[in-house]
């Protein structure tokens, strides 16, 4: 794996993060922690987690993972997040001060650390006002409980819009966004990636297989079944297969990744992974997975290098519609300047 700044930070993380919302839940704490060795000895450094995944047990694991391995624990960056209900009171969720201060607290005990390396935002709060959390923000790093912070969701004019508060403020800036992003989910690019650039974010993106589509296991007309993540929630996953199968470009899409992939002998995830990691302002790509052998699977994503060739090819294909306005040809050429000047 590659190393890579943290954002605008001068920490470093590898260019493949684990994820662990099934950590607790689809992972027992004997496999978590088979995996969070795994990942380790593989070169990783980056563990990303939540309260909310399992009701902080995976909080729970991990810390549990770092108090038995001291040397694990000294390269270890670790990411968790705050922002959705942990309690059914009014204040048991959101980005006000009084929440977020027990979230925290909360996070920190889970994962018996002094310090949580980056609290991101889980998402957006239209109720509290954007200055009471960046404050917040500001003055958890001040008091060392975190090193930094970022955000998770948010739409490029709510990323915009806090950057230019925190420099307004003069309090320490986000260095990082973590939004959904793969072949087969682009929406990002029109906004919230060119806003990301601007301020020097890096990105995290998670559900980077598109929900396992792009990892080869779904079949046209043929409803998930088994152990995936469709087949094991029969409703929801017919209703959510139903929905990717009517799109044709998911099977133009996916027939790319795999003649991309049978060119290189790898698996259609190592190519939509290789693609991912190489976006512009992507600096760690998450990871969840279940079991060792499927995390040995994906890391070896690293190890591939697409040519330029193939990674237009994968990226034309899969370019979103945008309609005609704002994001279509004709607003994109308003938008831009030749310097010979003309039309």
């Amino acid at each position: 794996m590659q190393n890579r700044t943290l954002g605008n930070s001068g920490a470093v993380v590898s260019s493949f993060a684990l994820g662990t919302m099934t950590f607790g839940a689809e992972a027992t704490e004997e496999q978590s922690h088979a995996i969070l060795d795994a990942y380790f000895a593989a070169g990783g450094n980056f563990i990303d987690t939540a309260d909310v995944y399992s009701a902080g047990v995976s909080e729970e694991i991990i810390g549990r993972w770092l108090a038995s391995r001291p040397e694990a624990r000294d390269r270890a960056v670790v990411a968790s997040k705050g922002r959705f209900p942990m309690g059914q009171a009014p204040n048991d969720v959101g980005t006000s001060r009084r929440h977020l201060h027990r979230a925290l607290d909360d996070s920190l005990r889970r994962l018996g650390v002094e310090q949580i390396d980056l609290y991101q935002l889980h998402a957006w709060d239209p109720v509290t006002p954007l200055e009471e959390t960046l404050r917040f923000l500001q003055d958890a790093v001040a008091s060392g409980k975190i090193a930094y912070y970022g955000f998770s969701n948010f739409l490029g004019w709510q990323l915009t819009k806090a950057v230019h508060l925190a420099r307004a403020h003069g309090w320490n800036p986000p260095v990082t966004l973590q939004p959904q992003y793969s072949l087969l989910v682009r929406g990002i690019e029109s906004e919230i990636v060119p806003a990301a650039l601007d301020a020097g974010i890096g990105l995290l993106p998670w559900s980077p297989l598109g929900g396992g589509w792009l990892s080869g296991k779904y079949r046209r007309d043929q409803p998930p079944t088994g152990a995936t993540r469709l087949g094991e929630n029969p409703a929801r996953g017919m209703e959510a297969w139903e929905a990717r199968n009517s799109d044709p470009r998911t099977w133009e899409i996916i027939a790319e990744v795999q003649e991309t992939a049978e060119r290189h002998g790898v698996s259609p995830s190592q190519v939509a992974l290789a693609w991912l990691a190489d976006r512009p302002a992507v600096t760690s790509v998450i990871l969840g997975v279940r079991s060792v052998e499927q995390l040995a699977h994906n890391l070896a994503a690293a190890r591939l290098t697409l040519t330029e060739e193939e990674t237009l090819r994968l990226t034309a294909v899969s370019s979103p519609p945008v309609g005609v306005y704002p994001y279509g040809p004709l607003a994109q050429e308003q938008r831009s300047r030749k310097l010979d000047g003309g039309r």
